[in-house]
């Protein structure tokens, strides 16, 4: 019989739970078994229940579930600032530009790994990631030690990385053997229309064939500006939820990625559907695509999480960042500022991210018998003094450069800011290699 190794992280000031009570312990600690927490309460009490355990003292630290981003595009980190000042659509033309140039499948391994580590030297341990070569994007992510949830791309043109349909579709079908030879932390099967401007709506149909038979989630992105909405009437006759909803998308609870765009009705049926939607505020700033108004979204019952979107629409993937831009953009929305509280954004950033990926049984909360996906917050910093109320902390004071410690399914992928599975040199030194080789 194999005795797992445990771990205590003790003594943390507060544990942010993000459980059903938003519980939050003070002088607490937390047991990890493997991949598993075991075990939550009062620090000493912990402590002596396990005496040959390894301990990690968290004084003057804040634990928490690690970050979801749940919408993401974690290669394009290679091509970061090349799409400036330009809306969606100007945007577009300049990265699909740039991708068949740069983003082949060496590319894209280059840049998911470097992804991967900003995201998790950012606290956050679970991205659901939308980008081209899955198999070599899925690779990098989880050779850096991050929970990757991603999956094949569909256009029903060639696209940035030139494959016809049926190729696409013969990826698809070998995803899932694809992910169980690769490997890495669990993540639901996965299968990413780009939009259903780029999917007609017959090709459409063909991906929810496919996603109820492999049992798989769909991320799709959708009503992202105006003129999105405009073309795709132009283009198929309705406009995205409409779509979505006609080709049998909508029924499987997909992750709407922006969603900026959505009239009464459209929110109305997202919600009886079980839809989701990825609010990526940063992006939808920096595009000028609008603002969404999730305070709404959230009354009429639909499931929001938050995103960064990629690093050449919003140039970092710092969830952070998203929480407080989220929190003052939606009380600026209602001109309200009570419109939404620090608890919600926290919650929006870990569970409800769980959520909407199917996984809040395993992910997005620390309760015995979930998945150890962990963050620590060093709060021995100027700016995080006088802490008042730990959620306003992690929302309006605190930043990415304060967190110490992660882990992901219990391993310790970053041990006070230090990598553990990979070097962070070398993942640059190939990132800026790669991008001047073909410049």
């Amino acid at each position: 019989m194999i005795i797992l190794p445990i771990i205590i992280l003790h003594n943390a000031r507060y544990v942010v739970t993000c459980d059903s009570h938003d519980t939050v312990l003070e002088n607490a600690s937390l047991v990890i078994q493997g991949s598993i927490i075991i075990d939550l309460g009062p620090a000493q009490e912990v402590k002596q229940r396990y005496p040959k355990a390894r301990v990690i003292d968290l004084t003057d630290q804040l634990i928490m579930p690690g970050l979801v981003n749940l919408h993401t595009h974690l290669p394009m980190t290679l091509l970061r600032g090349v799409a400036e000042n330009v809306d969606l659509q100007g945007f577009l033309e300049l990265v699909w530009a740039e991708e068949a140039r740069i983003m082949d499948a060496e590319g894209t391994y280059i840049g998911a790994r470097l992804g991967a580590l900003e995201s998790l030297l950012a606290g956050t341990t679970t991205a659901l990631d939308m980008y081209l070569h899955p198999a070599e994007n899925h690779r990098g992510a989880v050779e850096v030690g991050l929970r990757h949830v991603t999956g094949p791309v569909f256009f029903s043109f060639p696209g940035p990385d030139n494959l016809t349909w049926n190729e696409r579709m013969e990826l698809a079908r070998e995803w899932p053997q694809t992910l169980s030879e690769i490997g890495g932390p669990y993540v639901p099967l996965t299968l990413m229309p780009h939009a259903p401007l780029t999917v007609s709506p017959e090709n459409l149909g063909e991906i929810a064939a496919l996603a109820r038979d492999q049992e798989a989630i769909i991320t799709v992105h959708a009503a992202e500006n105006i003129a999105e909405n405009e073309d795709t009437v132009k283009a198929h006759g309705e406009r995205p939820i409409q779509l979505l909803n006609a080709t049998g998308i909508l029924d499987l609870k997909p992750v709407l990625a922006h969603g900026v765009h959505l009239n009464e009705s459209e929110r109305h049926l997202i919600a009886a559907k079980g839809g989701c939607v990825a609010h990526c505020p940063g992006s939808n700033m920096k595009l000028a695509s609008g603002a969404a108004d999730i305070v709404q979204y959230r009354k009429d019952g639909i499931t929001v999480g938050l995103g960064s979107d990629g690093t050449s629409s919003s140039n970092d993937l710092d969830l952070f960042a998203v929480m407080r831009i989220a929190a003052n953009l939606a009380r600026l929305v209602r001109n309200d500022p009570a419109a939404i509280s620090a608890l919600e954004i926290v919650r929006a950033a870990t569970i409800e991210g769980a959520r909407a990926l199917g996984m809040s049984e395993r992910i997005g909360s620390l309760e015995v018998g979930k998945e150890a996906d962990i963050i620590s917050i060093n709060l021995r910093e100027p700016h995080l003094i006088p802490i008042r109320d730990p959620f306003t902390t992690i929302v309006y004071s605190a930043g990415r450069a304060d967190v110490r410690h992660v882990f992901v399914a219990g391993e310790q992928v970053i041990d006070d800011r230090r990598p553990t599975k990979v070097d962070p040199q070398e993942i640059m030194t190939s990132a800026l290699n790669h991008v001047g080789h073909v410049s």
